[in-house]
């Protein structure tokens, strides 16, 4: 998956900085767990993470840029296991890998600090990721070039309203999921996987 914009002041130039950096978006994921995103503060990030309001305000101009890293480090992470996904399927069709992506976004739910509150940013923004689409857009168009990119389909503008409308039912699923089941209701997840895999059947298998 390709890189969005940083919210970042300005990059850190020492692993030491880095750290300190990757330290605050922790403090900020531990936070949205248990206040939400109306619970966070720098001044909260800056004593979570053990660092001066300073050292906050040196990389940060306010909690919604920490919340937009951290939405960021998600979408990176997620490319990262759908990356380790590829490589492990021996056949990369495209019914596999919706239905092992929509995997890993419930497994994130489940283990991955602040990513049920957040998610890719919607809580925040809903053009956290990029100002010019909002984030499950983002998220859409990512897919959609690894399905072409890997199977060979031909992309389209009707492939293009299909990711959209698949990442937007997904998303409404699975929140549905986590309403029903404090870790997810796997029935309804299933139900969900199958209706995706149906409705792109239609674009997918032509």
């Amino acid at each position: 998956m390709t890189e969005t914009g940083t919210p970042l002041r300005r990059k850190p130039a020492q692993r030491r900085s880095a750290e300190r950096v990757q330290r605050m978006l922790d403090a900020c994921a531990e936070i949205l767990d248990e206040a939400g995103y109306d619970g966070l503060s720098t001044t909260r990030i800056a004593q979570r993470a053990g660092v001066a309001i300073g050292s906050v305000y040196q990389f940060f101009p306010d909690k919604r840029a920490v919340a937009q890293a951290l939405a960021l480090r998600n979408l990176e992470e997620f490319g990262d296991r759908i990356g380790v996904l590829l490589d492990e399927l021996p056949a990369r069709s495209w019914s596999q890998l919706v239905g092992r992506a929509i995997d890993i976004f419930v497994e994130m739910h489940r283990t991955v600090p602040g990513f049920r509150v957040l998610r890719f940013g919607d809580v925040a923004d809903l053009h956290l990721l990029d100002e010019s689409e909002d984030n499950n857009a983002v998220v859409a168009d990512r897919l959609r070039e690894l399905i072409v990119q890997t199977t060979g389909v031909a992309d389209s503008p009707e492939l293009e309203r299909a990711f959209a409308i698949t990442v937007e039912s997904a998303d409404a699923l699975i929140k549905m999921a986590f309403r029903r089941a404090a870790d997810g209701d796997d029935a309804v997840i299933g139900e969900a996987k199958g209706l995706i895999q149906t409705y792109l059947s239609g674009y997918l298998e032509q």
